[in-house]
């Protein structure tokens, strides 16, 4: 199974080189990636347990790269983080058993749900706004919400973050980008914990693919720190619509 020819090895790491710049902007990483193991003839479940094992190094450098850079903000990542920790694995886990059909109306509807609402989404003041969810609710339902889904399914799930963040806790952009890469980090962690158990990583290619995921996702919490707000808002968008471009294309619903 780890028998892969180096040329596509090579495709695979600029694939995730790319994908780690977009991840840690706005999210979405996995549109790249997930499909580019796919083309290369590696099984579903082996693809998704590398994929995520080449994006938690990459969310974790985008983390710790705004972290050390200030743009999280003075916050306590501890408890939402353990909450998106518990929700990827009982996801992960709970996927293996249960019929997830009902995702193909759901994911669809919440990406373009997520896309309308960054673009409508009026031009706010440079500072945090009253939230419309307390803290001890969004941390232990929002949070492990979100984490459960990415453990299940996976695509968008920085941006679902970013969202929930500026949405519900009433952040500024750049603030909840920072945090969302945190929290993404945590869910792919328990994610891969789970499928590294099941013996379905191909640890070679995840690793070689992680080396150009942690380049692009310091290029890109880079870009963030320079860019901010400006340049987050519209690769959420446009991440968004071409996840669910391609998820309806994967679907059948695209007449193309």
């Amino acid at each position: 199974m780890e028998t892969v020819a180096p040329a596509v090895l090579l495709a695979l790491f600029a694939v995730a080189l790319i994908a780690g710049s977009v991840d840690a902007i706005a999210g979405g990483g996995g549109l790249l990636t997930l499909p580019a193991l796919l083309l290369a003839q590696i099984p579903p479940v082996h693809a998704m347990a590398t994929n995520k094992l080449q994006s938690s190094f990459g969310t974790f450098t985008s983390a710790m790269s705004m972290r050390r850079k200030g743009l999280a903000g003075p916050v306590d990542m501890q408890a939402p983080f353990l909450f998106a920790l518990a929700g990827s694995a009982v996801g992960t886990v709970t996927v293996q058993f249960i019929d997830t059909r009902a995702l193909t109306v759901v994911v669809p509807v919440v990406l373009a749900g997520i896309a309308i609402y960054f673009i409508a989404m009026p031009k706010r003041p440079d500072r945090d706004v009253e939230p419309r969810l307390a803290l001890a609710p969004y941390n232990s339902l929002v949070v492990p919400g979100i984490g459960f889904y990415d453990g299940a399914f996976g695509p968008g799930t920085g941006s679902f973050f970013t969202a929930a963040g500026v949405s519900l806790r009433g952040q500024r952009l750049v603030p909840a980008s920072a945090q969302a890469r945190m929290l993404n980090f945590a869910t792919n962690v328990a994610s891969l914990v789970v499928f590294a158990i099941g013996g379905k990583t191909m640890w070679l290619v995840g690793g070689i693919m992680a080396v150009g995921s942690m380049s692009g996702a310091y290029l890109g919490a880079l870009a963030v720190s320079r860019g901010g707000a400006r340049l987050i808002r519209p690769i959420v968008v446009v991440m968004c619509l071409g996840m669910l471009v391609q998820y309806l294309w994967r679907q059948g619903w695209l007449p193309f």
